[in-house]
């Protein structure tokens, strides 16, 4: 079963993908193959399209790197790859599923399609809180809302809600938010 998980910054969806590690799913995010190419780290896979120049992970280059390599390779390769890179698993959960080709590559593969949303305000008080690397240029309410309609304008995040085969509204508790994945893997390998 592979399951993806979509949703704008900082909603949740590395915390839904990690309750589904949680069960046994093997967790892998869009961006891992981007930073495996960037990096020259590629031994977990069976094939690369390409290797690029080795340079540093940053958001931009991420950003930039995926949209050649989908322009190339197709708007799925993302999903292509992560998918050969946990090859080896029953069960897989993307992290960070950007786009309708690869809502669709991942139905095609017989996965479901989650949607993680929060309003911008808790986005924000979220992303400060993880300190990732990547959001470092990030400082206020406005830089976010900036990255974020870049982001939009980018993906088009929000249109691909009604694709997905589950929404979570995620403003709670990380024990609501945990209950509710429960609920939603349950659901699944009910059809399994």
């Amino acid at each position: 079963m592979i399951v993806g998980v979509v949703g704008k910054i900082a909603a949740g969806k590395t915390t839904v993908a990690k309750f589904f590690e949680e069960k046994g799913f093997c967790r892998v995010s869009c961006s891992d193959p981007l930073i495996d190419l960037l990096t020259h780290n590629v031994s977990d896979y069976s094939w690369i399209p390409e290797l690029p120049e080795k340079a540093e992970p940053t958001r931009d280059r991420l950003i930039e790197f995926g949209k050649y390599l989908k322009e190339t390779y197709g708007e799925d390769i993302l999903i292509r790859l992560a998918v050969d890179k946990m090859r080896h698993c029953k069960n897989i959960v993307i992290d960070g599923v950007r786009s309708e080709g690869e809502i669709k590559a991942v139905k095609r593969l017989g996965g479901k399609v989650i949607y993680v949303e929060a309003s911008p305000e808790v986005r924000f008080e979220r992303l400060i809180k993880r300190k990732a690397s990547k959001d470092k240029g990030i400082k206020r309410f406005e830089d976010f809302k900036a990255m974020d309609d870049a982001e939009e304008r980018l993906y088009h995040t929000s249109e691909l809600k009604g694709l997905a085969d589950y929404i979570i509204v995620n403003e709670g508790t990380l024990e609501e938010l945990r209950e509710r994945v429960k609920g939603i893997i349950e659901h699944i390998a009910g059809k399994v």
